[in-house]
Parts: structure tokens; sequence; C-alpha cells
């Protein structure tokens, strides 16, 4: 991910001070652990400014409006306690190159600041921190003890104190080719790497694109370059500096990033406000599906491992019942021969009555006959009790893996992060197995938490046009099925395999040809659980043949009065 450098900083500043400045903070929002979203109003407009402290994506920027789930975080109730209503006046570095930004909060413009928030964009010790006028501190995202740092401790109470000011020489206009380039190639090294070492407030990423725009490879030697790659070098860090200097750049896509200089760009972009927002939110929500999508697929994993154990436990003890009418039958040729039985007998070999075969019944010899023949007739209404034990409790765990794996099926088909909406679906997925009881409640707030399912369904056409809808997960199935489907569509399953629901929309007095429904029934077969088979046998209905039992899960139906008809995964 592309960290935010000073230069990147810097713009994304100079911007939002020329159009944000003064404004007035309404409301305060802390999206997650590391995201608060400001309300900021103007006499022209409206709009959230979003301030991240993510170790790996810290940023400055005008954002998306938050969700309207409830904020629980009891930062951004701090803040709002403090500066609502103020007014934001200043927008300022804290010193030059650094990446620390104090805004200023007053009464109203001109006068002197009440409140100031500095905002550290600074890697992993990035941090969000209100002070008052004096510079104590009030609050902060991220406390810092004496013990986890005894150089720069942040404690609610205690004067806030700027982070270590940097060591190295600092990038200058004015200063000469000669000079920049003898400091550079003191010690022979890669271009890039002694840049780096060279001066401050430079990024990786920055001198990157400098070198591609110089068309200069960035491990190359300083000790192979010539004078002309000097001198294209110098110029393009001349063009960096004085683009810092009058604060006029150029927002764009590079091709593994982003650029606010305008060298690499692959598509420009109107503001560096929604460069930011879109690179941001993508990449974090990005590393948010990855996360989760693992942490839900090991967690299912290990449930489904438990529950199959437990299945085979079961039906290994049905195995055993199935022997009850054995032992009863033993018994019943015990007492029609008990003429046969001696004294201290271990066994004793007797004509079965219906094949005539011999059958051997061991016994007890401190017993009699008829005391083993009851030992025999006990044995067997033991083993017919732990039949009418049993088998409830194996149809229960059967029951509850079928829905597992239904889930499973689910989050197997969300396997690539492509959009937001794909990490809504699996979002979804989580909140359902919260509420199912298979996981805790999370440590911070889920967006899809107290919010309906979402109807963002994977979206088809067939040949002929219609539309076809696909549930992403069990509650989008559900209600695909029990609240979107209407009586002229048609209902489609893998059958008796873990999938989604699919449904074809139809219009009254469409008829649906038989390409439309071989191409819905393919659909089904890729989005169920026998996706790399090549054909599977998929159902299906009319809506309203589909029930969902009393108490079933999430995306369990039952249908009756359905067709089949082979689906082709492969040719989706």
């Amino acid at each position: 991910m592309q960290p935010v450098d000073f230069t990147t900083l810097t713009a994304a500043c100079s911007e939002i001070r020329a159009n944000w400045l003064p404004s007035r903070l309404e409301q305060v929002y802390q999206r997650d652990r590391y995201t608060i979203a400001m309300a900021l109003r103007t006499l022209q407009q409206r709009d959230w400014l979003q301030i991240s402290w993510h170790p790996q994506a810290a940023h400055i920027c005008i954002g998306d409006p938050p969700p309207r789930s409830p904020d629980t975080f009891t930062f951004s109730q701090q803040l709002i306690h403090q500066l609502g209503g103020l007014a934001l006046v200043a927008i300022e570095a804290i010193a030059p190159w650094e990446r620390v930004i104090n805004l200023q909060f007053a009464r109203r413009p001109g006068e002197s600041a009440l409140y100031h928030v500095y905002a550290e964009i600074m890697g992993k010790y990035s941090n969000v921190i209100l002070t008052d006028a004096n510079n104590i501190i009030i609050t902060a995202a991220h406390q810092v003890s004496q013990q986890q740092s005894s150089v720069r401790p942040i404690q609610t109470g205690q004067p806030y104190e700027t982070p270590p000011k940097l060591t190295g020489t600092v990038p200058s206009l004015s200063e000469p080719q000669e000079r920049w380039q003898e400091r550079v190639s003191l010690v022979p090294g890669a271009f890039k790497r002694q840049l780096l070492k060279s001066y401050s407030g430079l990024s990786a990423a920055l001198l990157e694109l400098m070198l591609l725009k110089a068309n200069i490879a960035p491990e190359t030697s300083t000790d192979t370059l010539n004078p002309d790659d000097w001198r294209r070098l110098f110029e393009h860090w001349q063009e960096w500096l004085q683009a810092l200097d009058s604060k006029e750049f150029q927002p764009a896509w590079t091709k593994d990033g982003y650029t606010v200089m305008g060298w690499g760009a692959v598509e420009k972009v109107k503001d560096i406000q929604e460069l930011l927002n879109r690179y941001y939110s993508n990449q974090i929500d990005q590393q948010l599906f990855s996360q989760l999508r693992h942490q839900l697929s090991q967690k299912l994993h290990n449930i489904l491992a438990k529950l199959r154990n437990k299945a085979q436990t079961f039906q290994t003890r049905l195995q055993q019942s199935d022997q009850a009418d054995e032992y009863r039958q033993k018994a019943d040729l015990l007492m029609a021969h008990l003429q046969n039985w001696e004294p201290g007998m271990k066994e004793i070999i007797l004509a079965d009555f219906e094949t005539n075969l011999p059958v051997a019944i061991a016994l007890q010899p401190d017993k009699n006959a008829v005391q083993n023949a009851q030992s025999l007739y006990k044995q067997h209404q033991k083993l017919k009790r732990a039949r009418a034990a049993v088998e409830p409790l194996l149809l229960e765990v059967q029951t509850e893996i079928e829905y597992l794996e239904q889930v499973e099926a689910a989050i197997g088909q969300i396997d690539t992060y492509q959009t937001t909406e794909d990490l809504r679906a699996l979002e979804e997925i989580r909140e359902e197995l919260i509420g199912q009881k298979y996981l805790e409640d999370p440590e911070y707030r889920s967006r899809s938490a107290n919010e309906p399912p979402s109807t963002n369904f994977h979206r088809y056409l067939t040949p002929s046009g219609f539309e076809v809808l696909i549930g992403r997960n069990n509650r989008q199935n559900d209600q695909l099925t029990f609240r979107v489907a209407g009586d002229y569509d048609i209902w489609f399953h893998a059958q008796e395999i873990p999938g989604s629901h699919v449904l074809l929309r139809l219009e009254p007095g469409a008829v649906a040809e038989e390409a439309d429904l071989q191409f819905v029934a393919n659909l089904a077969a890729y989005y169920s659980r026998a996706r790399q088979s090549e054909q599977v046998s998929v159902v299906y209905t009319q809506p309203k043949h589909v029930y969902k039992p009393k108490g079933a899960k999430p995306g369990i139906a039952i249908y009756k009065q359905e067709t089949i008809l082979w689906g082709k995964p492969q040719i989706v």
C-alpha cells in the first residue's frame, strides 16, 4: 500500500485549505478503529473531512458520508463535545517538511484557537490528538504510556510534545545541481537509495515515479549515470520542489497507485480529495476483505471438523444399535432351549429358528440360563433406547452441517475482492454467524450491523434479455427467495448441494426459452459448491413452491414440484 508522503500531504492540505477555510464543524463520526469523519459546512457546501491514523493507510482528505449506523466510539464523542459548533480556522503543518498537521478551531474566524487537533500522518506511528489552547492533551485516538514510549508518551492531561525533529538534510530550491549531485553521489550506490539517505521528506513512491519520468531504472547506480542523466534528474527534482512551493499539483492514477505530480499518469483525476479517498478506501477494504475471509474460512473449517466428528460418533453408535435385534433373537433362542444349558458354560451353540443355522451365544458362567437370557434382553433394550436418543441428535448435527456448508459455499464464491460490495457480502455473513451464535460480537463496529440485508445481488442477462439475480450469502438468499421473488419468476438451486439461490425474473406473459433456462441452470451450478464439476443437477420451480421450514437457519429452504436440468458451470 502506498503511504501518504510529505508531498501528498502538502497537496491534500493545500486543496482543503483553499476550499474549506473557514468552515463550521457540525458533527463527528468515527467509522472504525482508525478513522474519524468531521462534518464541515461553509456558506457554499457541506462535506466530510476524513482523518485516518491507520498504520498502513494514514491520510487526510474529504471523504464519503459515513453510514447511518450508530457510532459507538468514545473518541468521536469527546471530539464533538469539545469542538461542536466551532469554526475550523486554520490547517497548518507544525514545521517545514513535517507530516503533522495542526487543525485549529475557534469560536469564529479571526479569533485565536481554543482547540487544536494534531493529525500525525506518520505510518505506524500515526495518531490524532486533541489539545486545548495551551496544548494540554484532552484526548487522543491512541494513548501511549510511559512504558510504551519513554521518548514521547501521549496521555490525557499531559502537554503535547511534537514528534522528534528531522535530522537529515531537507531539499531546497536554491541548492545548485553541482552541490545536489555531489551530495547524492558521495558514496556510490543505487540512485533511489542514495537520495533517500541524503535528504529528508522523500518517499520511495515519489522517487520511483521521478526515475520513471527520467527514463532511468530505480536500481541504477550513481556512478553509472552520465551528465545527461544527472541533468534530467535534477530538472525533475526542481519540478517537484517548485510544485511544493507553488502548491500546484497534478493528481492522477498510476499503474500501481497514484501520484500528485502527474508523473507516470495513466488516468488524470480532477481533485486530490477524490484520488486519496478512492485509493485508501479501496486499499483498506481489500485488506479487511482478505482478513475477514481468512477468519471466517478458518472458523467454519474448525466448527465443521468438530461437527463431522460428532456425526461420525453418532453414526457409530447407531451401527452398534443395529445389533439390538440380534441380542433379542439370542435371548429368545436361549429361553427356548433352557434344557440345553449346563452350569459353568461360557458358550452355547443353538440352531436358528428360521434358517436352522448354528448360532453361537456367549454366556456368563456365573449365571444360569434364565439370567443370561435376561442380560441379553437388557442389552437389547439398552441399544433400542440408544437409537431413540441418538437419531434426533444425529439429525440435529446433520442439519447444522448442512447449514454451515451452505455458509462455507457462499464464502467460497466470494473469492476475490473487486468492489466494496464483496466486503459487504462477507460482513453480512459475519453478522449472520454472530446471530447464530457461531461467532462472538467483534471488537469493532461492523458497517453491516443493524442494517437490512443488502440487495447487491450478482446480476446477469439471459440470451433473451431476462434479468437473473443471484444471492451472495444466506441473508441475501432469503431476501431474494422470500421477498424479491414475484409470482411469474422462476427459482433455481443446485440439487442437494450447498449454493446460491438464483432467480430468473419474468414479466407477466413472458416465457423463458430453453436457452434461457439452460443459461440460468449453468449459473446456479457455477454459484454452488460443485463449481468444478462438468455437470451439476439443478432444480427449478416457481417461488410459491419454495418454503422455509419453521425455525430453520438463514438460507435453508425446501421446495416441491421441481423440474431438473443439468447445469454446466464450466461454460459460465
